[in-house]
Formats: structure tokens, sequence, C-alpha cells
């Protein structure tokens, strides 16, 4: 098993978002996407970065979601509801991986928007995805069968759920320190469930 990054180090190395980054050698078959609200997701993806060397990219809507909590929330629920899904700044190309891990917070208890429209938008054919997932505390609802439902042709393995942070009790990143060195130990073991290294 890789451990390119101490979990400590890949939490610290949050800064950058958007971008690809990926080591050119080590997981050049491994894709990593991700949305992230309150920062608990990207921390719980470079864990899964740092584990694989895979590139990581984060998931940007066209139109930013509000910052207001409730704004948010009414916007997450208005879109499911009308089946909306919203146009990404960075659609990235799966085409090149054979393994995709796809990251995502629980929003309404369902996978968030944005996470629907990249997934209904790629072609997942044939790849390997592996779902991971952050949550207040209320579990991943049903946004693993929704990927698992976007991904018909791939072959999509057990995901991983780890509480984060608790947003509407002010609790934003929250996988840091210990809480970031017991994640790192779940994902190496989900990793190694699935023989990924």
């Amino acid at each position: 098993m890789l451990a390119l990054m101490s979990a400590s180090a890949a939490v610290a190395a949050l800064p950058a978002i958007g971008r690809a980054q990926g080591s050119p050698t080590k997981g050049q078959d491994v894709l990593i996407v991700y949305l992230t609200r309150t920062r608990n997701t990207e921390a719980l993806a470079r864990l899964v970065q740092a584990r694989t060397g895979g590139t990581l990219v984060a998931l940007q809507p066209q139109q930013p979601y509000p910052q207001n909590y409730q704004a948010h929330v009414d916007q997450v629920v208005r879109e499911n509801e009308q089946s909306l899904t919203p146009a990404l700044r960075n659609p990235v190309d799966p085409a090149p991986y054979s393994t995709v891990f796809v990251g995502f917070p629980t929003w309404g208890m369902q996978l968030p928007p944005p996470v629907k429209s990249w997934l209904a938008q790629v072609k997942l054919s044939g790849k390997r995805v592996l779902p991971f997932n952050t949550h207040a505390g209320f579990g991943v609802g049903s946004g693993f069968e929704t990927v698992q439902a976007l991904c018909p042709n791939s072959t999509v393995l057990a995901g991983l759920s780890i509480e984060g942070g608790y947003e509407k009790r002010g609790q934003m990143l929250m996988l840091q320190g210990d809480r970031a060195r017991r994640a790192d130990e779940q994902v190496a073991q989900w990793l190694a469930r699935h023989q990924i290294s």
C-alpha cells in the first residue's frame, strides 16, 4: 500500500482546489473527482490521493452555490425536486483512467446535483468506480445507490462514508488532527479491501 503522504500532511495541503494534481508515474490510471463545501470531502479526497497517487480534481459548478447555509439548502431542495443538474466549470474527462473515485458530501440525504451532473455527462463504461462520502452524522443517504444507477456499465465497488462537519451547527472542516488520522486508517482499510494501492 502506498503511503505517499501522512494523513496530517495530506489534510494540511488543502490550498489548491480545481486543478488536476497527481504524480505523472504513480497513480496515472486513477482519477479522484470530488465535490466539497466545508472541505471535509476535500480532506478525504486528499487522503485517497496520498495513498493512490491519483489525479485529484475538484468539481466546480459554473454558478457557485450560495454561501448562506439556508439559501444553499433551499437551492439543493429545488434542484432535487425539479431534477435539475447544474452546469460545471470543469467537467474533467475520465477517458484516460480505468479507476475513478467519486467523492461527495451528503446534501439532503442525496447525491449532490453537481455530482449527478458530472456522472450524467461522462462515460464511465468499463471503469471501476469507487464512491466516497462525508456526512454530518446522518450517513450517506441514497448517494451510493444513485452513483450505482448513474454508472450502469461500470463496476461500482462498495463505498466509504465518514462523518465530517455539521455546517448547520457551525462545524466546518472537522477531518483534521486525530480525526484525519482515523479517516486515513479507514481509507487504507477500504483500499486494501478493493486491492487498490
